[in-house]
């Protein structure tokens, strides 16, 4: 690959090393910034030393190198909230009672069932400065109008750390959460929120207030409500109003990366101001002009747009993109891609965390190093057949590229993407084109009939074809188990067949078996863990029971309830063990695993006295004196499941206590699993 032998490339590469050994082993801060400071001043000595000696060169590229990784780590710490002092999560009080919280509202985010929900600042606590970044719930019966971005309010309330996932295999929200630097929720009763008059009147509150107008003003103009709620996606990188039924069918079909706003979006936009741009000369002061109204308009898109990781890095490829024609230079694509990583991941280091940044650069980088090669197999000479084969290309090698990764994160591939990026493309640009015109003038007060309608029938033309190919779900693969290893396999695979494609030579072609060979040994290593494991799990399950036995990759599924079977909660269990429910079985009062006695006690609470069980399982809120039942029975460890009452689990919890033996409550702990 040409492209490692850039000395930026290396240098890029040592600074994402950098970031993920900060984020993933927690150095300590002053030993990472010391060996900064003797790198650079080392650096500074062999730079202003001797450069014909060739040991001074390696130990200079040799130290740059090294200086790269520990600025990658330095940036990720300097970021890191939980370093601050004043960061809430250092204050461990504020976690066991409760508490007048003084927050601004950042940003608003997708409502559940029973909350709004906002990313707010944290100001004060109990009068006394704080910062950093919350989960607000605000319940639904507040009046919403009070809550935009900006608002000031005051709550009595005690912060809730994020919790661990309840069932194995799930996603893991609090590490998502972590990774956005929020360490915790906070659930408001409305009798408890006091609402300030004034808000904070930064640059986030006026974007609000655009985004705002854009919206109510389109909406007084009757814009049917679906196709307002994709074009807020599509334009202002609003996605909180969309229904799960619109998004589901976008990933089935394959095309939810169109309701995130990416390069494919900034790239429309940066041609469309091009065209509107024609008139001015190309003169020196018509260039910079020209310059400054595209830099201009598409960091003022990314601010409407929320300042997403993907928008981010669209812009600032754009950026470049633009300079470089204002300075009449060729802009080397990979220069710009390695150029544009290094600078937004030096401001917001925790961005290479996030599943859209990864999408996003993955499918860049193997469109513009894999498509080339596939359009070279073909070339119609016919301007339609060139343009459909185009889209084509695009779209397999971004779909190649970034098919591991999606894979490993949501385990499902839409097998229709390509006809689905051939019918949707074409539309796309128009829409966007019309989305742009549109809500400028929106913003501006002025929504026409004329104007606006051209925009709704496009979007709702666009659904109606994504639901079209969604609803043919026998194309949709779903529940693909794929973990971190054949991830890391399946990449080395697709890289050495694109190295052998582009020049093919026997040793690229050795290279090339030897992955596939490395990947089948990956996958069989797989089998033959999994199949040397055995599990018995007590998954936390609100209003009934659901006990799993695996033994490799078979389940045997406890639980009363057919429908079990359909869980989410199990399933995921399924796929992240390469599993399958191999027989149900209704829950009998006893259960053996290992050598230990499990004991099942139900809503009807009656055991025989002389079980002498190794574990007992309480569900459905059995009628029985546990403290009695404990001195009878004398269980080495209670487990209490989700289908119990919340009230009764601090009795049992207590009760336990007094005669020593471990109590875990799933409600509270999670699964509870014996291997």
């Amino acid at each position: 690959m040409k492209v490692l032998e850039f000395p930026l490339a290396k240098i890029t590469l040592a600074f994402l090393l950098g970031i993920l050994i900060a984020f993933y082993i927690h150095p300590n801060p002053k030993l990472v910034f010391g060996l900064l400071f003797i790198s650079l001043a080392l650096l500074a000595v062999l730079f202003f030393g001797s450069k014909t000696n060739q040991n001074t060169k390696f130990c200079f590229s040799t130290l740059s190198y090294f200086a790269s990784f520990l600025i990658g780590m330095s940036s990720l710490i300097i970021q890191t909230d939980s370093f601050q002092k004043n960061n809430y999560s250092n204050f461990n009080a504020a976690f066991e009672k409760e508490h007048n919280i003084t927050l601004i509202l950042r940003e608003k985010l997708k409502n559940s069932m029973y909350n709004e929900r906002y990313i707010a600042l944290v100001q004060t606590i109990d009068n006394k400065n704080y910062s950093g970044r919350i989960l607000l719930n605000i319940p639904k019966n507040t009046t919403s109008k009070s809550f935009g971005i900006g608002t000031m309010v005051s709550i009595k309330g005690n912060l809730q750390k994020n919790k661990r996932p309840d069932n194995p295999n799930q996603f893991d929200y609090s590490s998502y959460l972590n990774s956005k630097q929020i360490y915790a929720q906070l659930y408001a009763n409305s009798e408890n929120i006091k609402i300030s008059p004034e808000p904070q009147k930064d640059i986030w509150f006026y974007i609000a207030k655009i985004n705002s107008r854009i919206i109510h003003n389109l909406e007084k103009s009757h814009f049917n409500n679906s196709a307002l709620a994709v074009a807020t996606a599509l334009i202002l990188g609003q996605r909180q109003d969309i229904s799960p039924e619109i998004i589901q069918d976008y990933q089935y079909a394959g095309a939810v990366h169109i309701l995130s706003v990416s390069g494919l979006h900034v790239g429309f936009i940066f041609l469309f101001l091009n065209f509107i741009l024609k008139p001015i000369p190309n003169t020196r002061k018509g260039s910079f002009i020209k310059l400054t109204i595209l830099l201009t308009s598409l960091f003022f898109f990314a601010l409407l747009a929320g300042l997403s990781p993907s928008i981010v890095r669209s812009v600032v490829m754009f950026s470049f993109v633009a300079i470089g024609l204002h300075l009449r230079r060729s802009v080397n694509i990979y220069h710009t891609l390695l150029v544009s990583i290094l600078l937004i991941l030096l401001f917001q280091a925790y961005f290479l965390f996030d599943v859209g940044f990864q999408l996003s650069y993955l499918a860049v980088f193997f469109i513009v190093w894999f498509q080339p090669i596939l359009a070279s197999y073909w070339k119609p000479k016919n301007k339609i057949l060139k343009y459909c084969w185009d889209i084509l290309t695009v779209s397999f090698a971004a779909q190649i590229g970034t098919l591991p990764l999606s894979l490993y994160y949501f385990h499902q591939f839409p097998g229709l993407f390509f006809i689905t990026n051939l019918a949707v493309i074409p539309l796309l640009s128009i829409i966007m084109f019309l989305g742009v015109v549109v809500m400028s003038f929106a913003a501006m007060g002025f929504t026409a009939f004329w104007l606006t309608k051209p925009l709704e029938w496009s979007i709702l033309l666009l659904n109606k074809i994504i639901n079209t190919i969604a609803s043919f779900e026998q194309f949709i693969i779903k529940d693909i188990p794929f973990n971190f290893v054949l991830l890391s396999f399946s990449y080395v695979l697709i890289i050495s067949t694109i190295i052998w494609l582009k020049k093919p030579h026997f040793n690229k072609l050795v290279f090339v078996l030897i992955s596939i060979i490395t990947l089948q040994l990956a996958f069989l290593f797989n089998q033959w863990h999994i199949q040397n494991q055995e599990e018995w799990i007590v998954f936390n399950s609100k209003r009934k029971t659901l006990i799993v036995q695996r033994h490799g990759n078979e389940v045997c599924l406890y639980a009363n309830d057919s429908a079990s079977a359909k869980n989410k909660m199990l399933n995921s269990y399924l796929v992240g063990n390469f599993s399958h429910i191999q027989k149900q079985e209704s829950l009998s009062h006893t259960a053996y695993f290992k050598g230990n006695k499990i004991l099942i006690l139900d809503s009807i609470g009656i055991f025989p006295k002389n079980a002498n069980p190794d574990i007992v399982l309480l569900t459905q809120t059995p009628k029985i004196n546990l403290e009695r039942m404990l001195l009878s029975l004398k269980p080495k460890l209670v487990i209490a499941d989700g289908s119990n009452y919340k009230y009764i689990l601090k009795q049992w919890k207590l009760s336990c206590e007094k005669q020593k033996i471990p109590f875990h409550a799933t409600a509270e702990k999670g699964f509870y699993k014996l291997n």
